[in-house]
């Protein structure tokens, strides 16, 4: 993927024709990956958001699709196969790639690539952003899990009390895609489904690793199995199952797992990162509340 150049990209879908689809951004190598069914089909160079207007980091999912959009902000601009990740305009879309962050905080992709990418994707489907752009741009400030209330403006998340052990509001988005992020730093554990929290818990990781990890569960001899996603730096990880030793570093109240186990099912995603889930300053990690804002 590093020997890609500016708009070169590579598409092939045989190697995994069906299963859930993920996306994965690398703004530190501007390069985005495509797995289905927990297996790479697919890589392209993009081009992130230049300095001033940085593309945030963290969990998002498929909120709308449009294949002939315009934009509203940028005197009616074309913006070919785009794909809303944010309700504040942020998308997948195909757009200019000179090699370098050049963007008002859209995810540009080749044309070719981005009429690929649209054909196989659907409402829902989990796009994970991670990295910083360098010297091109920096993180932002903002609390690490930033929903969107119906105004369209940041709210705070409600951290665990003293005594609380878990939260389980399943109702606030009762279907969707689940998506799960583990957090080393502050030892807790998100759930969204559809984009929306529907859950959090303490949680004990024993895991030394600094780096981050995706795994997807998928179907492999018409048996669920939690796969490594190869992110970048993690090549070697690509498509090996996770063994036992490594479930076994995650410990978590057991009635918190059993609810979050019922809602497991293929395509579910977990991310563990270093970043927080709570509010303190650090990586930052957005997580966007899939709530359309009002007019």
């Amino acid at each position: 993927m590093e020997h890609l150049k500016p708009g070169e990209w590579v598409w092939a879908p045989d190697v995994s024709p069906s299963g859930p689809v993920m996306v994965y951004v690398d703004l530190s190598r501007q390069i985005g990956v495509v797995y289905r069914n927990g297996v790479r089909i697919a890589a392209t160079t993009v081009s992130s958001g230049k300095a001033g207007h940085a593309t945030p980091t963290g969990v998002f999912t498929i909120l709308q699709k449009d294949a002939k959009h315009r934009s509203s902000k940028y005197n009616n601009a074309p913006m070919p196969y785009q794909q809303r990740l944010t309700w504040d305009g942020v998308a997948l879309h195909a757009g200019g790639l000179p090699g370098y962050p050049e963007s008002h905080g859209c995810v540009h992709l080749p044309y070719g690539f981005a009429k690929e990418l649209f054909a196989i994707t659907k409402l829902g489907v989990t796009v994970v952003v991670e990295g910083d752009a360098e010297t091109h741009v920096r993180s932002s400030d903002n609390s690490l899990l930033v929903p969107f209330d119906a105004q369209g403006k940041p709210v705070d998340r409600t951290p665990l009390s003293g005594g609380e052990q878990y939260r389980w509001n399943p109702q606030l988005s009762p279907s969707g895609p689940i998506s799960i992020i583990v957090s080393k730093l502050d030892q807790r554990i998100v759930v969204l489904r559809g984009g929306v929290e529907i859950g959090r818990s303490v949680a004990q990781v024993n895991d030394s690793d600094p780096g981050s990890h995706v795994i997807t569960l998928a179907t492999r001899d018409g048996k669920p199995r939690w796969i490594y996603v190869g992110l970048p730096g993690h090549g070697d990880d690509e498509g090996r199952e996770v063994d036992e030793s490594v479930i076994n570093r995650l410990r978590l109240p057991r009635p918190f797992y059993e609810k979050v186990k019922a809602q497991l099912v293929p395509g579910t995603t977990i991310l563990v990162t270093n970043s927080r889930v709570s509010e303190g300053p650090l990586q930052h990690l957005t997580v966007i509340d899939a709530i359309m804002p009002t007019p």
